[in-house]
């Protein structure tokens, strides 16, 4: 195999910079530089919308080493601004592997650099907080840099919703190779009963994860964008509704809030938020939210209360404000026990729950699956006799 390295720089918007390699000579890319610390993931990370904006820090010294396929992408777009890596594996093994990181990153046109030491810049982040930066193989000139930099735009106050969200309703069918790729692990989706339970999932950067694991519950489910008014997400009469994962600022996104706070308001149809999702509903119910330093991004993020507690898939760069909590109407169910910032909460008189993290979990521990079950079992409570039972029908 030749190997053709290209001398590229990672500058961030303090002055700090890193240099290192890339495959290509042509790139130049500006994001919100993060960290995470899975050691497993890079495939779903890529593909993401929630990394929508951000360049992402591996901080596992070498990735690629599985290669990568098509059923493992959350979208069918690339949104992350670039990756960071110690090293790239040239040789992966899997026996699902269709694709090298090296090939993947040429075909999709990546913005990335290796062979920096990622651990000095994960600290670096830690210590001075997430911040803009650029990739750079195509402009050299840290001076250059400098003024380019100084122009992109902040996480903060940033609506990057309106960028990853569904243009019009649809509903959404699982893939046929869905089945496939799960059966290994146990996850094979479930046949459905002839009135499955109807879900409207308010779409601010859905990963396709979250949709597989509803359909194996026996939902029925209708996409809509992040703009949806409350009488388009009546008109579909939902059972249940999701709020989706997404990226930026929550509380740039006033018109989910807005839209929520009505569906509170007027109805008593069970919602169940997840990360994004879980940031709109707390601000719709008077919260707030806040940046973290450097944000919390993983796979293995200890969440829980009481003695109780699982290890979760995370990735989010905002967090509930815990004194903007309205105490009479929400109970917090969980929190993040690296840094006891809120993980998840209920409402008080409503079928309302929501986490921070990410129950689907991919890549990551199952754990909190069960808060899928919860909901399904939650909507069927408030929706009986009118959703027939939609427990795991039996294929012998």
């Amino acid at each position: 195999m030749k190997k053709s390295y290209y001398p590229t720089i990672l500058y961030l918007e303090d002055g700090t910079n890193f240099k290192g390699w890339s495959f290509t000579n042509s790139h130049i890319s500006f994001g919100e530089v993060v960290f995470n610390t899975g050691m497993t993931g890079y495939q779903e990370i890529m593909t993401d919308p929630s990394y929508k904006g951000q360049i992402m820090t591996f901080t596992y010294p070498e990735i690629g080493n599985t290669g990568l396929n098509k059923g493992d992408n959350e979208s069918n777009t690339i949104h992350v601004k670039g990756i960071v890596s110690k090293n790239i594996c040239y040789y992966p093994s899997n026996w699902r592997s269709k694709i090298s990181l090296k090939d993947y990153l040429l075909k999709n046109n990546i913005p990335h650099i290796f062979g920096i030491d990622t651990r000095r810049l994960t600290k670096h982040l830690r210590n001075h907080g997430a911040m803009n930066g650029c990739i750079s193989s195509k402009i050299l000139d840290i001076n250059t840099l400098n003024t380019m930099i100084q122009k992109s735009p902040l996480m903060a106050g940033l609506d990057l919703v309106n960028q990853v969200t569904v243009n019009k309703a649809y509903k959404y069918i699982a893939q046929e190779y869905s089945n496939k790729v799960y059966s290994y692990i146990n996850y094979k989706l479930t046949k459905q009963v002839s009135s499955p339970i109807n879900i409207v999932l308010i779409d601010f950067g859905v990963k396709n994860n979250i949709l597989l694991r509803l359909v194996h519950y026996g939902c029925k489910i209708n996409i809509l964008p992040a703009k949806s008014t409350l009488k388009n997400i009546l008109s579909y009469k939902p059972d249940g509704i999701i709020l989706s994962n997404g990226p930026g600022d929550p509380s740039a996104i006033d018109y989910g809030i807005n839209t929520i706070k009505k569906v509170i308001y007027f109805t008593n149809i069970p919602i169940f938020g997840i990360c994004m999702g879980h940031q709109i509903i707390s601000l719709a119910l008077g919260g707030s939210t806040f940046k973290l330093k450097f944000g919390h991004r993983g796979i293995n993020h200890p969440s829980g209360i009481n003695q109780n507690a699982e290890i979760t898939s995370q990735n989010h760069g905002f967090a509930v404000n815990m004194k903007s909590i309205p105490n009479n109407a929400v109970i917090i169910t969980h929190f993040n026990l690296n840094d006891t910032t809120i993980a998840g909460i209920r409402h008080s008189n409503k079928p309302i729950f929501s986490v921070q993290y990410h129950p689907e979990a991919s890549p990551g521990p199952h754990d909190s699956d069960y808060l899928f079950k919860s909901f399904i079992h939650l909507v069927e409570l408030i929706n009986l006799p009118h959703i027939q039972n939609t427990k795991q029908i039996d294929s012998k």
